[in-house]
């Protein structure tokens, strides 16, 4: 598992863990992530609508959804996808 999900203490769930640009670190629930974008700087919003600015690149973040996903789901079965689309620099 990548840097940046870690598992909280006695419960087992997982969470990506951000850094904000004044350093600050915090952690967000990965299934409340709505979209991550980069412009340039990386931009997550929730499910809530906070949003917020973070130092990681738009792909680390992608990086640690998937991460997340792999060690909750084992890496398939009935839950969604996670879709990654096109950018202009892809």
């Amino acid at each position: 598992m990548g840097l940046g999900a870690a598992e909280s203490r006695g419960e087992g769930r997982r969470v990506i863990r951000m850094t904000r640009l004044d350093g600050t670190q915090f952690y967000v629930n990965a299934e409340f992530i709505q979209s991550v974008e980069s412009t340039p700087d990386t931009h997550v919003v929730l499910l809530n609508g906070h949003s917020y600015v973070v130092r990681e690149r738009d792909n680390e973040i992608v990086e640690r959804i998937l991460d997340y996903r792999r060690a909750a789901y084992g890496g398939g079965g009935s839950r969604a996808a996670l879709h990654l689309l096109p950018t202009d620099e892809d």
